[in-house]
């Protein structure tokens, strides 16, 4: 695996816009009670956590609507609204134009910050896949454009197949035990100043049960949910964006921020 040096900073460049975005965000899949993970959100972004990762398929939709629930209540401005479109509604630029505002309006907003192809489809080819989410923008429906689960290669066509807009981010798993990202993307996508968004960072709660984590943890008076978060945003232009409907554990994500684990410790982890 390469090397990399750590990132000390919380704040993470959005591709090559100039922008800054949260190291730690929020997820939005397969939420279960909704109104506890409102109390939570809230709470997460008055924390500083002012990213949020849904998509027009979680929960058919409710999951965006969920997210227009909170941006009501914390204000358009205070968040970064990232959402994700399937490659069927990806097919042509008037589908997705279609696509997209029937997310607007489950949203409740004018326009999202960043428009994600939610995976790479074999009937769609990747030029198509751009040039619809370069529709989306060219309506000002949303600010930037990316991609989702895109390896090294579907990623560097993408980014050969913009015209107007960069590709800005890719959203892939990546966690301190699954790290197969590290080989060829994610070195590929510091190089090229493209923005890693981590999901499933916490491996479904398998991270918090992680003796090993655990046991670096308590050398900061970390738990390992925050040892893990905190690994993952060492990396250059990586964020993470785990998901809770726990307040508790909301303010957990927070105690990730404001440190770094030592090269020893991130070493340690890297041979996990």
């Amino acid at each position: 695996m390469p090397r990399f040096e750590v990132d000390s900073s919380d704040e993470k460049p959005l591709g090559k816009t100039g922008e800054k975005v949260p190291a730690i965000g929020l997820g939005t899949w397969r939420i279960r009670n909704y109104d506890l993970a409102f109390r939570a959100f809230v709470e997460g972004i008055s924390l500083g956590l002012r990213m949020i990762d849904t998509a027009e398929i979680y929960d058919a939709g409710r999951a965006e609507e969920f997210v227009g629930r909170v941006v009501r209540e914390v204000g358009r401005d205070n968040v970064f609204i990232t959402t994700k479109l399937t490659p069927g509604s990806l097919r042509s630029p008037d589908r997705a134009v279609r696509a997209a505002e029937a997310s607007l309006r489950r949203l409740g907003v004018a326009y999202v910050d960043l428009v994600l192809a939610h995976w790479p489809e074999l009937l769609t080819p990747v030029e198509r896949l751009v040039a619809s989410l370069e529709a989306i923008a060219d309506r000002g429906y949303t600010r930037y454009i990316g991609v989702s689960n895109f390896s090294a290669s579907q990623l560097s066509k993408a980014m050969e197949a913009s015209r107007r807009y960069e590709i800005v981010v890719n959203q892939v798993k990546y966690s301190p035990l699954d790290r197969a990202v590290e080989k060829e993307l994610l070195p590929m996508m510091i190089r090229e100043g493209v923005t890693m968004q981590a999901y499933t960072p916490l491996e479904g709660g398998a991270v918090a049960r992680d003796p090993r984590l655990a046991r670096i943890g308590a050398r900061y008076g970390k738990s390992p949910v925050q040892v893990a978060l905190n690994f993952l945003i060492s990396r250059p232009y990586v964020t993470a964006i785990p998901k809770s409907e726990r307040p508790e554990r909301i303010k957990e994500f927070r105690g990730a921020l404001g440190w770094r684990l030592s090269p020893e410790d991130i070493e340690a982890i890297e041979s996990l």
